[in-house]
């Protein structure tokens, strides 16, 4: 486990904005045992594997192989090592619960310790997205490993998750149960529940493929039953706004096409981290596959220039 830290100067609690009655400066449960994530790693010709690297974390149902091509591109622009991340019951990360912000952020904050990374950029999509913002937030952070914070298209609001994601669950369910063995017949199941195949093409990079020696019907590598219970979680956020702040360099970026930014949360955004910054890109949810290029820039332009 971690043992606590001396909190980073950027971090105050704001007893004025905080109900009567509600903990100032709620410690993260002692309960959560952090796993060993997974992960790739591309290192500069100069060989530094700690000192300034971009970690990215991928989003709900996806995996460090989405941001292959990216992370590459970082290195080379930014001249840092990067660390795509798998996060638990993602990818070839170990299948555990709870499936919670609180328990994310331990493990990113483990991986940050056990590979003695500093002063890092953290750069999260979606349920990642919110991953990093728990990691800015957590009261354990150490005062030395957070340099800037890259938020895509997420916010830090509590909401329930639209119906199409426990769609998704049943339909990779039916896949599982249907002992399908081919990916033409899981696609054939899976597009009752999504309609787009693009979305079903991202989906279906979590099947686990039969081999020679091992041979069976098609099966998710992800814990399905697991993440199917986890729904409302994702959909929530550890802290409320004024129970903890993150005053270091944030930017978040939008896809002009998404909701899941807009004119009712990005207040609660400011009220966690007041030197936020906000871009935009005409792109869907997906932001950094849909305009990579665009993407790239604004992040290693708000490294570079804080």
């Amino acid at each position: 486990m971690l043992r606590p830290t001396l909190l980073s100067p950027a971090f105050r609690c704001r007893p004025k904005t905080v109900p009567a009655g509600m903990l100032q400066c709620r410690a993260i449960s002692s309960q959560v045992k952090p796993v060993e994530l997974h992960f790739d790693k591309v290192v500069p010709p100069d060989g530094n594997e700690t000192h300034s690297p971009l970690v990215i974390l991928h989003g709900l149902f996806g995996t460090k192989r989405n941001w292959g091509s990216l992370s590459k591109a970082f290195m080379k622009e930014l001249g840092r090592p990067v660390y795509a991340l798998d996060l638990r019951n993602h990818g070839t990360s170990p299948h555990a619960e709870p499936h919670t912000y609180e328990a994310m952020a331990t493990d990113v904050l483990h991986f940050c310790q056990t590979h003695s990374l500093q002063n890092i950029s953290l750069l999260g999509h979606s349920m990642g997205g919110k991953v990093a913002m728990s990691v800015a937030l957590d009261p354990r952070l150490p005062a030395d490993l957070l340099s800037h914070l890259i938020v895509a298209d997420i916010s830090p609001a509590r909401g329930a998750l639209s119906d199409e994601f426990q769609g998704y669950i049943r339909g990779m369910k039916k896949i599982e149960e249907s002992h399908v063995k081919t990916r033409q017949e899981a696609d054939r199941l899976l597009r009752e529940f999504e309609q787009d195949p693009m979305t079903r093409a991202f989906l279906l990079m979590n099947l686990e493929h039969p081999t020679a020696h091992h041979p069976h019907p098609l099966r998710f590598r992800i814990p399905v039953d697991l993440l199917g219970k986890a729904i409302s979680d994702i959909g929530g956020f550890p802290y409320s706004p004024g129970e903890r702040t993150w005053d270091g360099p944030t930017l978040f970026i939008k896809g002009e096409k998404s909701k899941y930014i807009n004119k009712h949360n990005i207040d609660t955004a400011k009220a966690f981290f007041p030197n936020m910054v906000l871009e935009r890109l005409d792109a869907g949810h997906w932001v950094h596959s849909e305009r990579p290029n665009e993407f790239k820039a604004l992040v290693t332009k708000f490294i570079q220039n804080n």
